[in-house]
């Protein structure tokens, strides 16, 4: 980011190591942003991301988030606990850190929302206001993040929150990286977590930042409390994704059925496994969110082509090499 593209304008990031807060980060200092991000080792951060503003902290720590906050126009809520580990533990308090945070400076909070929130009973077209009445313990988690963003909004504090699909691109932690291929091979075959015949939604992580981006810098004519949702890429028989890879690496791959018989066994051990056992329903219904409200503010959702996208997340994992 050279000085004479600096805005004036400041997001602190928190998050920015990983896959949505990376891409958020990138594309607000594209737009001209200056990019402040915090993480618990900065220095390391700092050198694998050079064109931040990177700030030593801890986001569980409520005086690390108010510090780094300082003068910061927007606050872009994008930090998880690795591996899922400890969600219920360190989750919230996160949040309240952000909340306090933009409180007290006056910044706008940015979240990536998900649609973890939403149970079956509104299946399979949901809109921004449907019930939420989630299946799991990181849904309910969800739900009462929002809970408490709404209440932040009704006392003065913009928020906006942008729920999508699955995430697929420069992530490692995802149901593509994780589940459909292997990440750092070569794709020779793939698995396939949904039905024959059963739709699912994904979502281009730069197509996600994108969009957050153009809603900031509209963020004085929304609601305090605006929440959008993305339709990304609808694969609507459950197979468009594979032909997509397909085509991609340019040759026919082997399809085999997601092992989920192995999920309940390994999930009392590893953190990881129980989350994707609780997303299974995800995989059981054409679920898919509608992008009208997204589209009236914006004009259009940012989307990128699919063979681009998937071709460029493959390379990010490691399954193709990067030209």
């Amino acid at each position: 980011m050279t000085e004479q593209m600096n805005n004036g304008k400041t997001a602190l990031v928190l998050g920015a190591t990983g896959g949505i807060g990376g891409a958020v980060a990138r594309t607000l200092a594209a737009r001209g942003w200056h990019i402040r991000a915090l993480n618990r080792n900065a220095a390391e951060a700092a050198r694998r991301e050079p064109g931040f503003d990177w700030v030593q902290g801890d986001a569980m720590q409520a005086s690390d988030v108010l510090k780094a906050a300082d003068g910061a126009d927007v606050i872009v809520h994008a930090v998880n606990p690795p591996g899922y580990r400890n969600w219920a533990q360190l989750v919230l308090p996160m949040l309240n850190s952000t909340i306090a945070a933009a409180k007290a400076v006056g910044a706008r909070i940015v979240l990536p929302g998900t649609v973890y929130n939403f149970g079956p009973d509104v299946f399979p077209n949901v809109t921004e206001d449907s019930p939420q009445n989630p299946r799991t313990r990181k849904g309910a988690i969800r739900v009462e993040m929002e809970k408490r963003l709404k209440a932040a909004a009704e006392s003065g504090t913009s928020v906006i929150i942008v729920r999508a699909g699955d995430f697929f691109g420069q992530a490692t932690n995802s149901w593509f990286s994780q589940g459909i291929v292997k990440p750092g091979k070569p794709v020779t075959s793939v698995s396939n977590p949904g039905r024959a015949g059963i739709g699912h939604q994904w979502a281009y992580l730069p197509d996600v930042a994108e969009t957050m981006a153009r809603l900031i810098e509209k963020g004085d004519a929304l609601p305090a409390f605006a929440v959008y949702h993305m339709r990304g890429h609808w694969d609507g028989d459950g197979r468009q994704m594979v032909a997509a890879i397909e085509r991609v690496v340019g040759h026919k791959v082997k399809v085999k059925a997601f092992p989920w018989w192995i999920l309940p066994l390994a999930a009392p051990f590893v953190t990881v496994m129980r989350e994707l056992r609780e997303m299974r329903y995800l995989w059981k219904v054409p679920l898919q969110m509608r992008n009208d409200k997204l589209v009236a503010v914006l004009g259009e959702e940012p989307h990128t082509p699919i063979e681009v996208a998937v071709k460029a997340s493959l390379v990010a994992i490691g399954c193709l090499p990067a030209r």
